[in-house]
């Protein structure tokens, strides 16, 4: 188990990238010092090591192998790109956390297994229009599987998702705030790179 935030950071340095991203489903790389430093905060208070955690809409799998690398007792990526989870099952062996991961090919609506915590970087939906409800989807499933989920959200949504998470019957306890860079991989995208303010909210659910 990797006691140290840099070498959970310098570990998810490797994790690659999707190949092909597709940009109806905002596939954007969590950069290896954010994801490094939101698992480290989870595990921290108490929500990873010894624990099931799930990663809905996990891509390559840089959250999920690194809560596998930082405790957690067992990890599932659930993602409906059947690419990038080939590539998160070879980095899981890599990193010799294979016994430990499991990834599924599914929606998440399809979902049903519970877990301890959730631990999420769903689509912002700031780019197609029916993605634009994507938050409360993967929020009120994280939160129909888990009592504690941690998930990455536009800043500028802030306002919309205190009342979503009153409405869900569930309270956030912490925010943490982080400039998040998206690099040009899209034919739209007109900057090399830009840098969007994301929070990740600490949500527990209400008894």
């Amino acid at each position: 188990m990797i006691t140290k935030k840099k070498q959970l950071e310098m570990a998810l340095q490797a994790v690659p990238p999707h190949p092909h991203p597709d940009p109806d489903r905002e596939q954007y790389h969590t950069p290896a010092k954010i994801a490094a430093d939101v698992l480290w905060n989870a595990r921290a208070y108490g929500d990873i090591e010894d624990l099931k955690v799930v990663d809905l809409g996990c891509g390559t799998g840089i959250l999920a192998l690194g809560a596998a690398l930082v405790g957690a007792s067992e990890v599932v990526g659930v993602d409906v790109d059947g690419d990038a989870l080939q590539l998160a099952d070879s980095e899981a062996k890599r990193l010799h956390i294979q016994d430990k991961c499991c990834f599924m090919e599914m929606n998440i609506r399809d979902f049903q297994d519970q877990a301890d915590t959730v631990i999420q970087n769903p689509p912002f939906g700031a780019q197609k229009a029916h993605q634009q409800d994507a938050d409360r989807r993967f929020l009120e499933k994280a939160l129909e599987i888990s009592p504690v989920v941690y998930s990455f959200h536009l800043a500028k949504t802030m306002d919309f998702l205190k009342l979503m998470v009153k409405a869900l019957d569930a309270n956030i306890s912490h925010v943490f705030r982080y400039d998040f860079p998206l690099p040009r991989i899209y034919h739209f995208h007109r900057d090399e790179m830009r840098e969007v303010e994301v929070v990740v909210l600490r949500i527990e659910k209400l008894e």
